[in-house]
């Protein structure tokens, strides 16, 4: 539904192919201007390396002033890629539309995540969780067994799930990533653009605990196994910023953010930063080629940032 200046509107649904661009919405009925639906977001459209550094080793990446809604870089961002764990941002965004922090969520036999190098909480068929403690071990220890959880406990299978997630995207204007799995691990289909990537994790930061969890470190929890007793989870960020391993330039706070690696993405970062006058940031890098690549790219990034 579309509104003009003068209050009427117009019926038009959105269609991921429509022929109707938003340049031919401003002639339609009586001159009346029909808001477009970037207003209030930054647009990349092609890339813009001007000014910025040389990341040859990166097959995408970007960097948004959120407040002034400015594309500060911007390389190969809206080619589709392998997003391996960023996948989990829109994980957590749909648990968190979907779900309250409160609901208890039992692990089926589908938590025996078998992939080679797959990140796991070690969740065991029958363990209970909150979705609350779900989240957070989807957000800072990158378990695939808890997308897994997380995913059935929310839509009751994880198709379903995976349905809701390309459902949010195309409602969020995301329409160049498609979704296979609540994890990110490598299937044909499932794909995303760095450009889709800073939409979903703009929308994502409207959560108050999205914020929370991607700020902390660490995170500790008591569980419910399956012959209700206690379970102790422990983990640490998987995010070399936050654990001080890597720094920022001197003028940027990195406030947050989520990791993936897998072998067919590479090394993969999506992060909100704060310049020293406060203006928010999202960056995005995929496929970098190593891990000390990557903080040493992410860096270089956002050193564009005044």
């Amino acid at each position: 539904m579309l509104t003009g200046c003068g209050g009427t509107k117009y019926d038009m649904p959105y269609e991921e192919q429509g022929s109707v661009s938003s340049y031919q919405l401003f002639n339609i009925a009586n001159r009346e201007t029909i808001e477009p639906f970037a207003k209030d977001l930054c647009v990349a459209a092609k890339d813009v390396t001007a000014g910025g550094p040389d990341l040859q080793q990166v097959g995408a990446a970007a960097l948004f002033d959120t407040k002034d809604l400015e594309t500060l870089y911007a390389k190969n961002a809206n080619n589709q890629m392998n997003p391996a764990s960023l996948t989990k941002v829109m994980t957590a965004l749909v648990a968190l539309k979907h779900g309250s922090p409160d609901d208890i969520y039992t692990a089926s036999e589908n938590v025996l995540v078998k992939e080679s190098g797959a990140v796991l909480c070690g969740i065991k068929p029958g363990d209970k969780m909150t979705m609350d403690q779900a989240v957070h071990a989807l957000l800072i220890a990158s378990g695939n067994d808890v997308a897994i959880l997380i995913a059935e406990g929310v839509a009751g299978s994880v198709e379903e799930f995976v349905a809701l997630m390309n459902q949010e995207a195309q409602e969020i204007g995301a329409t160049n990533c498609h979704f296979m799995n609540p994890n990110g691990l490598t299937e044909e289909g499932h794909y995303v653009t760095a450009y889709d990537l800073y939409l979903i994790f703009q929308e994502a930061l409207k959560y108050e605990l999205f914020n929370q969890i991607i700020q902390m470190n660490s995170y500790s929890t008591v569980y419910t196994a399956s012959n209700g007793s206690e379970k102790t989870l422990e983990v640490e960020n998987s995010n070399l910023f936050l654990r001080g391993t890597y720094t920022a330039p001197a003028n940027v706070t990195v406030v947050g953010g989520k990791t993936g690696t897998t072998n067919a993405a590479g090394h993969c970062l999506i992060l909100l930063s704060r310049s020293s006058s406060g203006t928010p940031y999202i960056s995005v890098i995929l496929k970098d080629e190593s891990r000390e690549g990557l903080y040493t790219d992410m860096g270089k990034l956002l050193s564009v940032i005044k």
